[in-house]
């Protein structure tokens, strides 16, 4: 019998808007104590959510906001401490020498729960835009909703 399919997202609507996606990964989360359940419960948000390497080649989610569990008092995580992302070798070393470029970040943008349960960020490598990529972006947001309008 296949699992139903998980209702669960949050996502970033700011950073498509801030930013021109380049690329996407999907990672994996390294996640403590009722960290899941909040997730699951729909308590995260992406709002401030950016990527580093630490010194040792490791990346990891900063700003990201999971709020505590609000079922219980024992083993409650910190709400916005960095979390550990699982990538593959190739690409964490594809996205280390990407960052270095001028210009470059790497944004969370979409945070869900897998079909097999596990949490999982997807992560784009993005180019900020400058103000009057934004204009354009909101005149095809307008003739786009006029469209659908009439």
């Amino acid at each position: 019998m296949p699992k139903a399919k998980s209702k669960i997202q949050v996502s970033n609507r700011r950073a498509s808007f801030d930013y021109e996606f380049l690329e996407t990964y999907t990672a994996g989360i390294v996640l403590a104590g009722t960290e899941i359940k909040s997730i699951r419960a729909g308590k995260a948000s992406l709002q401030d959510a950016y990527c580093y390497f630490d010194a040792s080649g490791q990346l990891y989610v900063r700003g990201m906001n999971v709020a505590q569990y609000f079922w219980g008092s024992w083993g409650q995580h910190e709400p916005r401490r960095d979390r550990k992302l699982l990538l593959t070798k190739r690409e964490l070393r594809h996205l280390r020498q990407a960052d270095k470029e001028k210009g470059l970040t790497i944004v969370a943008v979409r945070l869900f729960v897998a079909d097999n349960g596990y949490a999982k960020l997807v992560i784009a490598l993005a180019r900020g835009k400058k103000q009057y990529d934004k204009r354009q972006s909101i005149k095809e947001k307008d003739v786009r909703r006029e469209l659908e309008r009439g």
